[in-house]
C-alpha cells in the first residue's frame, strides 16, 4: 500500500511540475553556473543555481524569488524585476605551500577541503522576449560560515556575486 501512494504522489508531483512554466539557462559572474527557474503563478518563482565559484569549489543556492512586472514598457517582450531571499551551501578546496621549518627552506604541498553554508539574497531584473529567450542580470550575496577540519570563519567571499545569464524558456508558447 505504501509503494502505491507514494507512486501516485510522485507522479501527481511530476504532472504538477510539469504545467508550470520554467526555464534554464547559464549564470556568469564570479563564477559559472546552471541556473534553473520555476514559476509558481505571475508572481513567485524558484531559482536554482549550481556552479563553481572562483572554479576553486562547488555551491549550489536556491533563492524564492518574487516578480514585479514593469508594465510601462510597451515594446516588443517584457520586463521584470525581482527579489528574493534563501540559502546557499558549497564545498571547496585550497591548495598551497608551507613552511616545514623556520631554517628549513623546503616547503611542503597541502591541500585544505572546507564548508560553506549561509543565507542568500537577490536582488536582479529580466527581460523575456517574444520567443523563447530571457536575459538577466543580478545581484546574490550570500553570507555565512565557512567549516574545515580545524577551524570556522564567517565566509564573506560570496558577498561580491553578481553577474549576467541566459535562459531558455521551456514553457513558451506561440
Amino acid at each position: 500500500m505504501k509503494k502505491v501512494v507514494l507512486s501516485l504522489v510522485l507522479f501527481a508531483s511530476v504532472i504538477a511540475v510539469s504545467a508550470q512554466p520554467r526555464a534554464i539557462g547559464g549564470r556568469l559572474g564570479y563564477t559559472a553556473e546552471v541556473s534553473y527557474q520555476h514559476s509558481f503563478g505571475e508572481k513567485n518563482m524558484l531559482q536554482l543555481d549550481a556552479g563553481f565559484p572562483y572554479y576553486s569549489s562547488f555551491q549550489v543556492t536556491g533563492t524564492y524569488n518574487w516578480l514585479f512586472p514593469i508594465s510601462s514598457w510597451t515594446h516588443a517582450g517584457s520586463w521584470n524585476l525581482y527579489a528574493g531571499v534563501g540559502a546557499g551551501a558549497g564545498l571547496g578546496w585550497y591548495y598551497g605551500h608551507f613552511l616545514l621549518d623556520y631554517y628549513d627552506y623546503s616547503d611542503r604541498y597541502y591541500s585544505r577541503v572546507y564548508g560553506v553554508f549561509g543565507i542568500a539574497g537577490i536582488f536582479g531584473a529580466e527581460y523575456n522576449f517574444k520567443f523563447p529567450l530571457q536575459l538577466f542580470a543580478d545581484y546574490r550575496p550570500i553570507i555565512g560560515a565557512g567549516v574545515s577540519r580545524n577551524s570556522a570563519w564567517f565566509h564573506t567571499r560570496g558577498l561580491f556575486n553578481v553577474a549576467i545569464g541566459a535562459r531558455y524558456r521551456l514553457d513558451f508558447k506561440k
